[in-house]
């Protein structure tokens, strides 16, 4: 959901980078006298931290915390409604990566170049490029997280498969010899119902066959039948049409599909799962029979291990914010490496957010993969940073939510027997040509 990145270095070489190149820090003495006593509203799709943990950012600064959990749909929908009426609603919220073409255009954020240079921290941050747009920071960035390839190793065991697929080709044989051996009768996970997850799908699915939906000037580029948009949409199709896709997975959305088949064993393999899964979901014993049976794998591509795009969320200051100052020093101590591994878990469940993916910077992903503690962790740390692409070469379309509800919509249609896969194509090119108008 592009970038180079450099090779891992000293977990504590890159802190102290991380902490001299960022200025991360919550601020001198002299500026948090000056906020103290300042209550910020803050409202984010993912859960408070513990509040021992807010309370630390308290005690440094005097700013006090009102975090709000809003859902990621009702906050996208609260954000667009306050900016529209040129409203306040909070001092920080969320800055999806799919959003960050609108904001630009429309003027909804801050720009927060002035307190973070995106030239001087791009190493730090493999999926900053997500919320830069013409130069201008829309966000930082929150998280990392990838859609990447999640396997039941003890299904593939079971079928006699020791080694992991690195192609797709050999990904779909082994999905079908599980399937023919009786052990899993529909390997696959692919959520079809018409929602955002099934975008994103489609997206992975097009970069592991070596391409992308969308050029730098957000031509499509998926309309030929020979395109990997195009070869994409029609593997997951037959995918569905020959069986390796549980039937009911026409109405499941991507976490339906990862809770109920997955973690369930109805299904081997996720292709576009999602990075933190592995802990937050499979490795959970209330809610999963597969504990300790599914890991991640580089994704596999056509003629070898692809890309994994970027799937981030960012946190930034609506234009109508009322506390600038003390929503800078907030977000800074949200980026401080040390803070972002104990979010993911690298200091144990008393500073967890929860359902939070990865640390959004090199310094918190190397501290996360020495810690230990988290499932996978150090898999998603090499894809994160050797692996990772943006999902359009040029960001997120300002008209992005219209070109996803095409995308999903269609496809969702192609698999329920209502069109082809040439006029879903077409539909959706049509789309951009509209939009784009």
């Amino acid at each position: 959901m592009t970038r180079t990145y450099r090779r891992h270095v000293g977990i504590f070489a890159v802190v102290a980078m991380v902490g001299a190149t960022l200025a991360v820090g919550v601020g001198n003495a002299a500026s948090a006298k000056t906020l103290a006593g300042t209550t910020i509203n803050v409202a984010i799709a993912y859960p408070a931290p513990p509040k021992a943990t807010l309370a630390k950012f308290t005690k440094q600064t005097g700013i006090k915390v009102n975090w709000s959990y809003v859902q990621w749909d009702d906050l996208q929908t609260k954000i667009a409604a306050a900016a529209e009426a040129n409203t306040y609603f909070a001092d920080v919220t969320d800055v999806d990566w799919s959003k960050v073409g609108e904001y630009y255009q429309t003027k909804w954020f801050l720009p927060l170049n002035k307190y973070f240079n995106p030239k001087s921290i791009a190493s730090q941050y493999p999926q900053l490029s997500s919320f830069v747009r013409n130069g201008t920071l829309m966000g930082m960035p929150m998280d990392v997280s990838l859609l990447v390839t999640t396997v039941n190793k003890a299904d593939f065991s079971r079928a006699g498969i020791t080694t992991m697929p690195t192609t797709l080709n050999k990904y779909t044989s082994d999905l079908q010899l599980i399937a023919k051996k009786g052990i899993v009768a529909h390997p696959l996970d692919i959520p079809f119902s018409a929602a955002e997850g099934l975008s994103t799908y489609w997206y992975e699915v097009t970069a592991a066959m070596g391409g992308q939906v969308l050029s730098s000037s957000y031509a499509p580029l998926f309309t030929s039948k020979s395109s990997p948009g195009y070869k994409a949409l029609a593997w997951m199709v037959n995918a569905y049409k020959t069986g390796l896709v549980p039937k009911a997975n026409l109405a499941y959305e991507d976490y339906q599909g990862f809770e109920t088949d997955m973690a369930h064993n109805l299904t081997a393999s996720v292709f576009s799962d999602y990075s933190g899964d592995l802990g937050t979901i499979y490795q959970v014993p209330s809610q999963s029979k597969v504990v300790s049976d599914v890991e991640y794998i580089p994704t596999p591509g056509t003629t070898g291990l692809a890309s994994n795009l970027a799937n981030p969320d960012g946190i930034g200051i609506p234009a109508k914010a009322k506390h600038v100052a003390a929503a800078v020093q907030f977000i800074k101590w949200m980026e401080e490496p040390a803070n972002q591994a104990a979010f993911a878990g690298a200091t144990g469940s008393a500073n967890v957010i929860s359902t939070f993916p990865l640390p959004s910077n090199v310094g918190g992903l190397n501290q996360l993969a020495a810690s230990g503690k988290v499932p996978g962790g150090a898999a998603l740390v090499s894809l994160a940073e050797h692996h990772s692409r943006s999902v359009f070469p040029a960001g997120a379309p300002p008209w992005y939510p219209a070109f996803s509800n095409a995308v999903y919509t269609n496809i969702h249609s192609v698999v329920a027997g209502s069109e082809s896969v040439a006029s879903a194509i077409s539909a959706i090119a049509s789309e951009i040509a509209s939009l784009k108008s």
